[in-house]
């Protein structure tokens, strides 16, 4: 309740209350001893009301039809069959969750991709053949780290050089290069 205003007539017996409460405002018009009665009626019909503005109340009512639609494609999508292998409900993890650039040039390593020499274009490209997306500088450095690690050579001058493996047996003649 704010500021309820009481103005009498004095010529009646009647009195006249403004009553504002949130966004409502009443005016009552009664007989002054039947006023204490009729502000306690009006104050718990307010009360008991739980005042909403109109268009919030069809708001909810769409966003329930909405939240019921939605869990009805969920459902929906969950049942589709498994068509020629691929199980459309299911979700199933990433395979490349955790591959990050070394580990990447590590699985080349071990694929022996470094038994040639290889640029750094030539590796970049490699790794996107694969499915990876990574900065030719994120590839550069940890091509570098390697290096450093002495798991790779680096053969050639600044901004030209070829990368090979350390150590390679050559199954053609069984004897260890570089």
């Amino acid at each position: 309740m704010s500021d309820p205003s009481i103005a009498t007539e004095s010529d009646s017996d009647e009195v006249k209350v403004r009553l504002k409460h949130n966004d409502w405002e009443v005016e009552i018009t009664c007989k002054e001893d039947k006023l204490k009665s009729v502000i306690e009626n009006v104050l718990s019909g307010v009360d008991s009301t739980g005042i909403e503005t109109p268009g919030i109340a069809n708001e909810l009512v769409e966003l329930k039809r909405q939240i019921e639609e939605l869990k009805y494609r969920l459902t929906s999508v969950e049942s589709l069959p498994s068509i020629g292998g691929v199980n459309y409900g299911e979700r199933r993890p990433s395979q490349r969750i955790g591959m990050t650039c070394r580990s990447l040039i590590d699985s080349l390593l071990s694929d022996n991709f470094f038994t040639e020499e290889r640029q750094l274009g030539q590796i970049h490209e490699e790794i996107s053949r694969r499915g990876y997306n990574y900065d030719r500088t994120a590839v550069s450095h940890s091509l570098t780290d390697m290096v450093r690690e002495r798991t790779l050579v680096r053969v050639g001058t600044i901004r030209n050089y070829r990368y090979i493996q350390k150590e390679y047996t050559s199954p053609d003649t069984d004897h260890q290069t570089l």
